[in-house]
């Protein structure tokens, strides 16, 4: 099982009215919740771990979950209202306005983490890394797990929402060190290493451990960066509605076909090959066009491929 941890919340989606008033519809997301559902999709044997409400909100994230394959049995369920993302769209590209104090994805805490040993492989990231209880909550659960298990990681950073830069970097680095795999778009990565060329800034992120780096380049498609080599996949040309999700379903394709490979081990990552490589990116790359092309997070299933 691969199980991801993180933030589940309801994206506030811009619409208009039958009325031609502005108006926003609730819609299932958060990061890591977006990877869980593709990986249910593509037809992995995904877990969710995160805090979720029993209001009416969270009723449409289990839902959501239910209907993708992916057991959430690991939550744990509050009383305390949902995350809500107001989602703002300009020429397709997501910015978003986060309503997080007190939620029960937020006030999660290191009491609440699942069995140990319950995944072969675990997914962290999201903006639940830097939020408090929460983040301190996923960091551990990833240092308990990192020596037994394949980790991975995709911080997914929201610059607006880091109140504090220090603290959040320097638990960033630690996860990094501990991950077996790490996955940043190239914004990201230029916001944690500095500009520059994004092949050096990636083998400065191996150096801190991870045994496979991935950097997404949007519509350029993915590289993968390990110490044996690099690989690349290209993009499908699509018409692009938004890029909520991209991201998150890219991490799912990767997952997906690096498990299919028989590769999520510590030691068959140790040894990745290039053509695998070049599989799992564009297994990744092909998954997140499909999510481009329609609006909102909405992974496709694996026939859809």
């Amino acid at each position: 099982m691969i199980i991801a941890c993180g933030e589940a919340l309801i994206d506030m989606l811009p619409r208009t009215s039958t009325l031609g008033e502005p108006a926003f519809a609730p819609h299932a997301g958060g990061a890591v919740f977006n990877t869980a559902v593709a990986l249910g999709r593509l037809g992995a044997k995904p877990g969710f771990f995160s805090g979720i409400s029993t209001d009416m909100m969270g009723a449409i994230l289990t839902a959501r979950l239910d209907e993708s394959g992916v057991d959430h049995s690991f939550c744990a369920r509050s009383a305390r209202p949902t995350t809500l993302a107001l989602v703002e769209l300009r020429d397709g590209q997501a910015s978003y306005a986060f309503y997080d104090e007190n939620t029960a994805g937020r006030m999660l805490t290191p009491a609440d983490l699942p069995p140990e040993g319950a995944a072969q492989a675990w997914f962290f990231g999201g903006i639940s890394l830097v939020a408090e209880p929460c983040g301190t909550a996923y960091e551990a659960l990833q240092a308990r797990e990192s020596a037994r298990a394949v980790t991975m990681l995709d911080p997914n950073i929201r610059p607006g929402f880091i109140r504090d830069e220090a603290a959040y970097r320097a638990r960033i680095t630690r996860m990094i060190a501990r991950a077996d795999i790490v996955k940043l778009s190239d914004e990201d990565l230029h916001w944690i290493a500095g500009p520059g060329d994004v092949a050096e800034r990636a083998h400065e992120m191996l150096a801190l451990g991870p045994a496979l780096v991935c950097v997404t380049e949007g519509a350029q498609g993915a590289r993968g960066f390990t110490t044996r080599g690099e690989a690349r996949a290209t993009a499908p040309a699509v018409a692009v509605v938004d890029t909520v999700g991209a991201g998150d379903t890219f991490n799912a394709g990767l997952l997906a076909a690096l498990d299919d490979a028989g590769c999520l081990t510590k030691a068959a990552l140790a040894a990745l090959d290039m053509t695998t490589l070049t599989t799992a990116l564009a297994l990744g790359t092909r998954a997140a066009a499909v999510t481009v092309s329609r609006a909102g997070a909405n992974p496709p299933w694996r026939h859809e491929l």
